[in-house]
Protein backbone atom coordinates (compact mmCIF):
# COMPACT_ATOMS: atom_id res chain seq x y z
CA UNK A 1 0.00 0.00 0.00
CA UNK A 2 1.20 3.56 -0.70
CA UNK A 3 1.97 6.58 1.03
CA UNK A 4 -0.61 8.98 -0.43
CA UNK A 5 0.39 12.48 -1.04
CA UNK A 6 -1.15 15.73 -0.40
CA UNK A 7 -0.87 19.62 -0.46
CA UNK A 8 -1.25 20.83 2.96
CA UNK A 9 -4.15 22.98 1.93
CA UNK A 10 -5.74 20.07 1.62
CA UNK A 11 -9.90 19.51 2.52
CA UNK A 12 -9.66 17.15 5.69
CA UNK A 13 -10.79 13.95 5.07
CA UNK A 14 -13.67 13.89 7.80
CA UNK A 15 -15.42 17.05 5.16
CA UNK A 16 -15.46 14.56 2.33
CA UNK A 17 -18.79 12.99 0.99
CA UNK A 18 -17.44 9.92 1.24
CA UNK A 19 -18.84 6.59 2.89
CA UNK A 20 -16.93 5.72 6.17
CA UNK A 21 -16.89 1.80 5.12
CA UNK A 22 -15.16 2.21 2.30
CA UNK A 23 -11.94 4.33 4.34
CA UNK A 24 -8.46 2.74 4.58
CA UNK A 25 -6.52 3.36 6.91
CA UNK A 26 -4.89 5.81 9.05
CA UNK A 27 -2.13 4.71 7.55
CA UNK A 28 0.97 6.39 9.46
CA UNK A 29 3.97 7.56 8.25
CA UNK A 30 6.63 9.83 9.03
CA UNK A 31 5.56 12.71 8.22
CA UNK A 32 1.53 11.96 7.33
CA UNK A 33 -0.69 10.25 8.59
CA UNK A 34 -3.20 8.89 5.14
CA UNK A 35 -6.20 7.48 4.23
CA UNK A 36 -7.13 6.20 0.88
CA UNK A 37 -11.21 6.05 0.41
CA UNK A 38 -13.08 5.72 -2.52
CA UNK A 39 -15.02 9.16 -3.62
CA UNK A 40 -17.01 9.84 -6.99
CA UNK A 41 -16.39 5.97 -7.55
CA UNK A 42 -12.59 6.75 -7.63
CA UNK A 43 -10.08 5.43 -5.46
CA UNK A 44 -8.04 8.60 -3.76
CA UNK A 45 -5.50 9.29 -1.50
CA UNK A 46 -5.34 11.66 1.33
CA UNK A 47 -2.65 12.93 3.32
CA UNK A 48 -2.81 14.98 6.55
CA UNK A 49 0.63 16.08 7.87
CA UNK A 50 1.90 15.22 11.18
CA UNK A 51 1.87 18.54 13.30
CA UNK A 52 4.46 17.44 15.96
CA UNK A 53 6.99 16.02 13.03
CA UNK A 54 10.31 18.37 12.23
CA UNK A 55 10.17 18.76 8.55
CA UNK A 56 14.19 18.87 7.21
CA UNK A 57 13.98 18.99 3.29
CA UNK A 58 13.92 21.68 1.01
CA UNK A 59 10.99 22.17 -0.86
CA UNK A 60 10.60 23.63 -4.54
CA UNK A 61 7.08 23.21 -6.04
CA UNK A 62 4.13 24.85 -4.24
CA UNK A 63 1.47 21.80 -5.07
CA UNK A 64 2.55 18.26 -5.60
CA UNK A 65 -0.59 17.35 -7.44
CA UNK A 66 0.08 20.50 -9.74
CA UNK A 67 3.60 19.52 -10.39
CA UNK A 68 2.04 16.16 -11.11
CA UNK A 69 -0.67 17.58 -14.12
CA UNK A 70 2.53 19.42 -15.38
CA UNK A 71 4.98 15.91 -15.79
CA UNK A 72 1.69 14.07 -17.45
CA UNK A 73 1.39 16.52 -19.91
CA UNK A 74 4.58 15.80 -20.28
CA UNK A 75 3.68 12.33 -21.02
CA UNK A 76 5.94 10.68 -17.80
CA UNK A 77 4.21 8.14 -17.32
CA UNK A 78 5.17 6.46 -13.94
CA UNK A 79 3.29 9.07 -12.12
CA UNK A 80 -0.25 9.07 -10.15
CA UNK A 81 -2.93 10.75 -11.82
CA UNK A 82 -4.97 13.22 -10.25
CA UNK A 83 -8.97 13.91 -10.12
CA UNK A 84 -10.76 17.00 -9.09
CA UNK A 85 -13.25 16.02 -6.50
CA UNK A 86 -15.53 19.03 -4.83
CA UNK A 87 -12.93 21.67 -5.98
CA UNK A 88 -9.51 19.94 -4.45
CA UNK A 89 -7.10 17.84 -6.59
CA UNK A 90 -6.29 14.30 -5.16
CA UNK A 91 -3.54 11.75 -6.22
CA UNK A 92 -5.52 8.31 -7.63
CA UNK A 93 -4.09 5.52 -5.59
CA UNK A 94 -1.98 2.95 -7.15
CA UNK A 95 -2.79 -0.66 -5.85
CA UNK A 96 0.38 -2.72 -5.23
CA UNK A 97 3.28 -3.34 -3.15
CA UNK A 98 6.46 -1.13 -2.33
CA UNK A 99 9.82 -2.31 -3.98
CA UNK A 100 10.91 -2.38 -0.11
CA UNK A 101 7.49 -4.86 0.80
CA UNK A 102 9.06 -8.22 -0.34
CA UNK A 103 10.93 -10.04 2.69
CA UNK A 104 13.87 -10.71 0.89
CA UNK A 105 14.50 -7.52 -0.08
CA UNK A 106 17.47 -7.48 2.82
CA UNK A 107 19.60 -8.72 0.12
CA UNK A 108 19.20 -5.17 -0.49
CA UNK A 109 19.52 -6.23 -5.02
CA UNK A 110 16.38 -5.88 -6.96
CA UNK A 111 14.74 -7.84 -9.68
CA UNK A 112 15.86 -7.04 -13.52
CA UNK A 113 12.23 -6.09 -14.23
CA UNK A 114 12.27 -3.43 -11.53
CA UNK A 115 16.02 -2.16 -12.12
CA UNK A 116 15.03 -1.99 -15.79
CA UNK A 117 12.28 0.21 -15.17
CA UNK A 118 14.25 2.55 -12.63
CA UNK A 119 16.50 3.43 -15.53
CA UNK A 120 13.71 4.01 -17.43
CA UNK A 121 12.75 6.82 -14.74
CA UNK A 122 15.82 8.75 -14.85
CA UNK A 123 15.43 8.32 -18.97
CA UNK A 124 11.80 9.99 -18.77
CA UNK A 125 13.28 12.62 -16.03
CA UNK A 126 16.20 13.55 -17.65
CA UNK A 127 14.46 14.88 -20.41
CA UNK A 128 12.00 17.64 -18.01
CA UNK A 129 14.40 20.84 -18.61
CA UNK A 130 13.67 23.58 -16.59
CA UNK A 131 11.62 25.38 -18.99
CA UNK A 132 9.14 22.88 -19.08
CA UNK A 133 8.32 22.87 -15.26
CA UNK A 134 5.35 25.24 -15.88
CA UNK A 135 4.23 25.19 -11.67
CA UNK A 136 4.24 27.19 -9.35
CA UNK A 137 7.51 27.40 -6.64
CA UNK A 138 7.78 27.76 -3.54
CA UNK A 139 11.56 29.21 -3.40
CA UNK A 140 12.52 32.63 -4.52
CA UNK A 141 14.21 33.22 -7.65
CA UNK A 142 17.08 34.44 -6.86
CA UNK A 143 17.66 30.91 -4.56
CA UNK A 144 17.56 29.14 -8.14
CA UNK A 145 21.05 28.71 -9.82
CA UNK A 146 21.39 29.37 -12.69
CA UNK A 147 20.86 25.83 -15.49
CA UNK A 148 24.19 24.50 -15.02
CA UNK A 149 25.73 26.19 -11.95
CA UNK A 150 25.90 22.29 -10.30
CA UNK A 151 28.16 24.02 -7.47
CA UNK A 152 25.19 26.82 -7.26
CA UNK A 153 22.61 23.92 -6.83
CA UNK A 154 24.70 22.06 -3.98
CA UNK A 155 25.12 25.28 -1.87
CA UNK A 156 22.10 26.04 -1.62
CA UNK A 157 20.93 22.76 -0.52
CA UNK A 158 23.90 23.23 2.21
CA UNK A 159 22.06 26.84 3.08
CA UNK A 160 19.27 25.13 3.27
CA UNK A 161 20.61 22.24 6.12
CA UNK A 162 22.53 25.32 7.90
CA UNK A 163 19.74 27.76 8.30
CA UNK A 164 16.64 25.61 8.79
CA UNK A 165 18.16 22.20 10.48
CA UNK A 166 21.10 23.36 12.19
CA UNK A 167 20.30 27.17 13.51
CA UNK A 168 16.95 26.60 13.67
CA UNK A 169 17.25 23.99 16.33
CA UNK A 170 20.70 24.98 17.78
CA UNK A 171 18.87 25.89 21.18
CA UNK A 172 18.02 22.26 21.99
CA UNK A 173 20.47 20.75 20.16
CA UNK A 174 23.89 22.45 20.18
CA UNK A 175 25.30 20.80 23.38
CA UNK A 176 24.67 17.52 21.54
CA UNK A 177 26.41 18.35 18.53
CA UNK A 178 29.02 19.93 19.82
CA UNK A 179 29.48 16.31 21.86
CA UNK A 180 29.12 14.69 19.01
CA UNK A 181 32.35 16.99 17.34
CA UNK A 182 29.74 19.03 15.12
CA UNK A 183 29.94 22.30 14.94
CA UNK A 184 29.89 25.57 12.85
CA UNK A 185 33.06 25.13 11.20
CA UNK A 186 31.90 21.81 10.02
CA UNK A 187 30.04 23.79 7.39
CA UNK A 188 33.06 25.04 6.57
CA UNK A 189 34.74 21.43 6.00
CA UNK A 190 31.77 20.59 4.18
CA UNK A 191 31.85 22.83 1.65
CA UNK A 192 35.38 22.62 0.56
CA UNK A 193 35.13 19.14 0.11
CA UNK A 194 32.08 19.25 -2.34
CA UNK A 195 32.88 22.39 -4.48
CA UNK A 196 34.33 22.44 -7.34
CA UNK A 197 31.61 20.23 -9.33
CA UNK A 198 31.54 19.85 -13.28
CA UNK A 199 28.27 21.74 -15.02
CA UNK A 200 25.86 19.16 -16.05
CA UNK A 201 22.50 20.39 -17.88
CA UNK A 202 19.86 21.09 -15.30
CA UNK A 203 16.45 18.85 -15.60
CA UNK A 204 13.87 17.54 -13.34
CA UNK A 205 14.71 15.51 -9.78
CA UNK A 206 12.82 13.63 -7.74
CA UNK A 207 15.36 13.68 -4.95
CA UNK A 208 13.55 10.97 -3.46
CA UNK A 209 13.80 7.81 -4.68
CA UNK A 210 14.14 5.57 -2.51
CA UNK A 211 12.11 1.96 -1.95
CA UNK A 212 8.81 3.18 0.11
CA UNK A 213 8.46 5.80 -2.59
CA UNK A 214 8.43 3.33 -5.61
CA UNK A 215 5.22 0.77 -6.11
CA UNK A 216 4.93 -2.00 -8.88
CA UNK A 217 1.30 -2.99 -9.51
CA UNK A 218 -0.15 -6.30 -9.87
CA UNK A 219 0.82 -6.24 -13.55
CA UNK A 220 4.36 -5.79 -12.80
CA UNK A 221 4.49 -1.94 -13.97
CA UNK A 222 6.56 0.49 -11.26
CA UNK A 223 5.07 4.09 -10.55
CA UNK A 224 6.70 6.65 -8.47
CA UNK A 225 5.14 8.50 -5.69
CA UNK A 226 5.85 11.07 -2.92
CA UNK A 227 6.82 14.06 -5.44
CA UNK A 228 6.54 16.41 -2.79
CA UNK A 229 10.43 16.84 -3.14
CA UNK A 230 10.98 17.28 -6.21
CA UNK A 231 13.30 20.08 -7.48
CA UNK A 232 14.72 21.24 -10.69
CA UNK A 233 18.50 20.80 -10.38
CA UNK A 234 21.96 18.65 -11.10
CA UNK A 235 21.19 15.49 -12.63
CA UNK A 236 23.98 13.54 -10.95
CA UNK A 237 22.30 14.66 -7.46
CA UNK A 238 19.28 12.15 -8.25
CA UNK A 239 21.85 9.56 -9.08
CA UNK A 240 23.51 9.94 -5.74
CA UNK A 241 20.73 10.45 -3.41
CA UNK A 242 18.68 7.33 -4.87
CA UNK A 243 22.16 5.35 -4.66
CA UNK A 244 23.09 6.68 -0.94
CA UNK A 245 19.27 5.81 -0.29
CA UNK A 246 18.88 2.40 -2.18
CA UNK A 247 21.83 0.94 -0.67
CA UNK A 248 22.28 -1.67 -3.34
CA UNK A 249 24.85 -4.00 -3.18
CA UNK A 250 28.24 -3.12 -4.92
CA UNK A 251 27.86 -4.98 -8.32
CA UNK A 252 23.97 -3.32 -8.90
CA UNK A 253 25.61 0.20 -7.40
CA UNK A 254 27.86 0.06 -10.20
CA UNK A 255 25.01 -1.18 -13.02
CA UNK A 256 23.04 1.52 -12.45
CA UNK A 257 25.81 3.74 -12.42
CA UNK A 258 26.77 2.74 -15.38
CA UNK A 259 23.18 2.49 -17.09
CA UNK A 260 22.54 6.05 -15.81
CA UNK A 261 24.98 7.53 -17.65
CA UNK A 262 24.51 5.57 -21.00
CA UNK A 263 20.56 6.93 -20.85
CA UNK A 264 21.17 10.53 -19.85
CA UNK A 265 23.78 11.17 -22.25
CA UNK A 266 21.91 9.71 -25.15
CA UNK A 267 18.36 12.07 -24.15
CA UNK A 268 20.91 14.95 -23.08
CA UNK A 269 24.22 14.77 -23.28
CA UNK A 270 25.90 16.39 -20.96
CA UNK A 271 24.42 15.33 -18.48
CA UNK A 272 26.84 12.79 -17.13
CA UNK A 273 29.96 15.04 -17.38
CA UNK A 274 31.96 14.73 -14.92
CA UNK A 275 30.22 11.91 -12.50
CA UNK A 276 33.42 9.55 -12.10
CA UNK A 277 34.44 12.60 -9.51
CA UNK A 278 31.49 14.25 -8.91
CA UNK A 279 29.62 11.36 -7.73
CA UNK A 280 31.33 10.65 -4.66
CA UNK A 281 31.31 14.21 -3.74
CA UNK A 282 27.66 14.34 -4.00
CA UNK A 283 27.52 10.85 -1.95
CA UNK A 284 30.01 12.94 0.67
CA UNK A 285 27.30 15.61 1.16
CA UNK A 286 24.61 12.85 1.45
CA UNK A 287 26.50 11.23 4.09
CA UNK A 288 26.85 14.68 6.05
CA UNK A 289 23.22 15.92 5.45
CA UNK A 290 22.36 12.91 7.28
CA UNK A 291 24.47 13.82 11.00
CA UNK A 292 22.59 17.24 11.11
CA UNK A 293 18.89 15.44 10.34
CA UNK A 294 19.27 12.17 12.45
CA UNK A 295 21.06 13.53 14.99
CA UNK A 296 17.78 15.05 16.04
CA UNK A 297 15.63 12.38 15.16
CA UNK A 298 17.53 9.91 16.55
CA UNK A 299 17.20 11.68 20.07
CA UNK A 300 13.53 13.03 19.46
CA UNK A 301 12.78 9.12 19.14
CA UNK A 302 14.65 8.17 22.60
CA UNK A 303 11.68 10.41 24.03
CA UNK A 304 8.89 9.80 21.60
CA UNK A 305 7.02 8.21 24.59
CA UNK A 306 6.54 9.65 28.20
CA UNK A 307 9.72 8.36 29.07
CA UNK A 308 13.12 7.83 27.97
CA UNK A 309 13.38 5.02 26.20
CA UNK A 310 16.45 3.39 27.95
CA UNK A 311 15.97 0.31 25.75
CA UNK A 312 16.18 1.94 22.76
CA UNK A 313 19.78 4.06 24.00
CA UNK A 314 22.08 1.13 23.36
CA UNK A 315 20.88 1.14 19.49
CA UNK A 316 20.51 4.90 18.59
CA UNK A 317 24.16 5.66 19.77
CA UNK A 318 25.10 2.89 17.37
CA UNK A 319 23.27 4.45 14.90
CA UNK A 320 24.78 7.73 15.39
CA UNK A 321 28.42 6.21 15.56
CA UNK A 322 28.08 4.82 12.00
CA UNK A 323 26.52 8.12 10.48
CA UNK A 324 29.30 10.28 12.13
CA UNK A 325 32.12 7.03 10.84
CA UNK A 326 30.34 7.83 7.71
CA UNK A 327 30.39 11.50 7.25
CA UNK A 328 33.95 12.15 9.43
CA UNK A 329 35.62 12.88 6.27
CA UNK A 330 33.54 15.63 4.54
CA UNK A 331 33.15 17.03 7.89
CA UNK A 332 36.31 16.96 9.36
CA UNK A 333 35.57 15.24 12.41
CA UNK A 334 39.71 13.82 13.63
CA UNK A 335 37.77 11.53 16.42
CA UNK A 336 34.45 10.19 15.60
CA UNK A 337 33.03 9.33 19.46
CA UNK A 338 32.67 5.64 20.79
CA UNK A 339 29.75 4.22 21.47
CA UNK A 340 29.98 4.91 25.34
CA UNK A 341 30.39 8.23 24.76
CA UNK A 342 27.47 9.03 22.42
CA UNK A 343 25.48 6.85 24.74
CA UNK A 344 26.65 9.43 27.35
CA UNK A 345 25.91 12.22 25.23
CA UNK A 346 22.04 11.22 24.35
CA UNK A 347 21.49 11.06 28.39
CA UNK A 348 22.51 14.54 29.37
CA UNK A 349 21.20 16.14 26.17
CA UNK A 350 17.75 14.25 27.62
CA UNK A 351 18.27 15.62 31.12
CA UNK A 352 19.33 19.17 30.24
CA UNK A 353 16.18 19.18 28.24
CA UNK A 354 14.34 18.31 31.07
CA UNK A 355 16.00 21.36 32.58
CA UNK A 356 14.97 23.36 30.04
CA UNK A 357 12.01 22.33 30.23
CA UNK A 358 10.98 22.48 33.74
CA UNK A 359 12.77 26.18 34.10
CA UNK A 360 10.52 27.39 31.08
CA UNK A 361 7.51 26.21 33.19
CA UNK A 362 8.81 27.58 36.61
CA UNK A 363 8.92 31.23 34.91
CA UNK A 364 5.36 30.83 33.53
Amino acid sequence: MTTPSVSDDRQPTHELSVDPRLVRGPLKGYHHVTHVLLADRTWIKCREPRAEILWFDRRCFKSEEELLRVLKKHDIACVPDVVAIGGTDFQGFIEGRTVGARRWWSSRSVSDAIFDQLVDVFREMVRIRPHMLQAERRCEPEDRPEDGDTDGFLERLIVFMEEQVYERNRPQFEGLFRELGVADESFTRLRKAVSGLTSRPFCLLHADLHRKNLIVDPRGRLWVIDWELAMVGDPLYDLATHLYLMRYPAWQENRMTQEWCRVVERVHPGSSRGWEVDLSRILEFKRAQSVFTDVIRVALKLREQAEFSWVGLPAAAARLQRILTAAAEPLGLENVPAHKQIMAALVRWHRESDTVVMNASDAS
